[in-house]
């Protein structure tokens, strides 16, 4: 352990340490009161970022003694505080008391706005920065504010680069030892977190308790704009950017934006041509699992979604809705050359390319080019000899839908 700090003169005083009265010390920073002196100086360090204690081990620099001691034994593996209820060690007092209020059940501190209840008074104090939207701490690299000084310098690494605490299993680095340790129970299969109602596990605790809101029902994030409420913070976050139009994420191949990290993978898919979905059935690839899911239908015949005004059946949600808009008469899809309405938003975007000639479907063969992925399919079936479409009567196979409905007519004798 190295100690690279530079005393501090008996009686020298600073514009940052003011005396409030002859009991308390406050930082002129932030107002904060101290009884000791060396306490205010110790505090300043968060103000001025100054980490004079430096890891032997890792290099990882820290404010003060006692930081550096409880760090250290992330390298020793030392967990000398032990719950005297089940066994489970830690490696500092502080949490052994949090985690034996996990035994006891008490929670002292109750949200006057939701009711949630917190076994600190600061969770609690944190807690309410839910409701009142505040975030104080701002990151001075890119203004980006959070709700503690915990997820600030966790956020501050992304601009630093800095990854200090690597997996043995894989090798793979993290910005803190709590994502490290969260990351590690994929290699150990572990699971400590119990569903209070129906018993699944959970390696975080913030999965646990966003799952328990599947039996509670509890909504406890609403939205600023609308009477909405969400279980997940995160979901509260992608339905206010309905509100705003935020799309905070980029493609980095194209212009486009969009208003989640979700779909922004998704989205990025079409200039990497990753198909990370595979038919179990037929390894058919796909580049989203819900198109998966509705190709499995073929080979299953599940057909979910029924129309509510007649019999039909369909394997998709989309192909129930175009096919209501023929009992409803639905057009909400308009072109803006035209005016041409459509019930469905593929049939607009083919009218479309009538306007702008667009053939964005190329055949892999001999570069022709085609307006719609069904023509480009048809044309392919010249070169592959594929003949998907076989005559439920006689077996006699097609290369084109029409061709088979037109066959089908001399067994069933129907006339078009």
């Amino acid at each position: 352990m190295e100690e690279t700090h530079s005393p501090v003169k008996e009686g020298e005083e600073t514009d940052s340490l003011k005396r409030k009265d002859k009991n308390c010390f406050t930082c002129t920073q932030c107002g904060k009161s101290l009884l000791h002196k060396k306490s205010l100086r110790h505090h300043m360090m968060i103000h001025t970022g100054e980490k004079p204690f430096t890891c032997t081990q890792c290099g990882k620099s820290l404010a003060n003694k006692k930081s550096l001691r409880y760090h250290m034994m992330i390298h020793t593996e030392e967990k000398p505080f032990t719950c005297s209820e089940c066994g489970t060690s830690f490696r500092q007092p502080s949490a052994v008391i949090s985690h034996m209020m996990i035994h006891t059940g008490e929670k002292t501190h109750k949200c006057d706005q939701c009711g949630k209840t917190f076994l600190r008074a600061s969770q609690l104090k944190k807690h309410l920065r839910v409701h009142i939207k505040e975030r104080p701490y701002p990151c001075t690299v890119c203004g980006k504010s959070f709700r503690d000084q915990y997820g600030l310098r966790n956020h501050q690494k992304i601009h630093t680069g800095v990854r200090e605490y690597m997996c043995f299993e894989c090798e793979k680095t993290f910005h803190t030892a709590v994502k490290l340790k969260i990351h590690e129970r994929v290699h150990t299969g572990e699971k400590p977190y119990i569903c209070s109602v129906c018993s699944k596990g959970f390696s975080q605790f913030e999965t646990m308790k966003m799952h328990e809101r599947i039996h509670t029902g509890e909504k406890p994030y609403k939205c600023s704009h609308c009477d909405m409420r969400c279980s997940k913070s995160g979901d509260l976050r992608k339905h206010e950017r309905t509100h705003t139009g935020e799309k905070p994420y980029k493609c980095s191949h194209c212009e486009k934006r969009c208003r989640d990290l979700g779909h922004l993978k998704i989205h990025e898919r079409i200039h990497t041509g990753e198909k990370p979905y595979t038919c179990s059935l037929c390894n058919k690839r796909f580049g989203y699992s819900g198109s998966l899911k509705k190709h499995e239908r073929i080979h299953t015949g599940e057909r979910p979604y029924k129309c509510s005004h007649c019999e039909k059946r369909f394997n998709s949600s989309g192909h129930l809705k175009s096919h209501e808009r023929t009992h409803t008469g639905e057009k909400p899809y308009t072109c803006s050359h035209c005016d041409k309405r459509f019930s469905a938003l593929e049939s607009l975007k083919k009218h479309v390319r009538i306007h702008t000639g667009e053939k964005p479907y190329t055949c892999s063969h001999c570069d022709k080019r085609f307006s719609t992925l069904d023509s480009l399919k048809t044309h392919e079936r010249t070169h592959t000899g594929e003949t998907p479409y076989t005559c439920s009567h006689c077996d006699k196979q097609f290369r084109h839908l029409g061709q088979l409905k037109k066959h089908e007519r001399i067994h069933t004798g129907e006339k078009p």
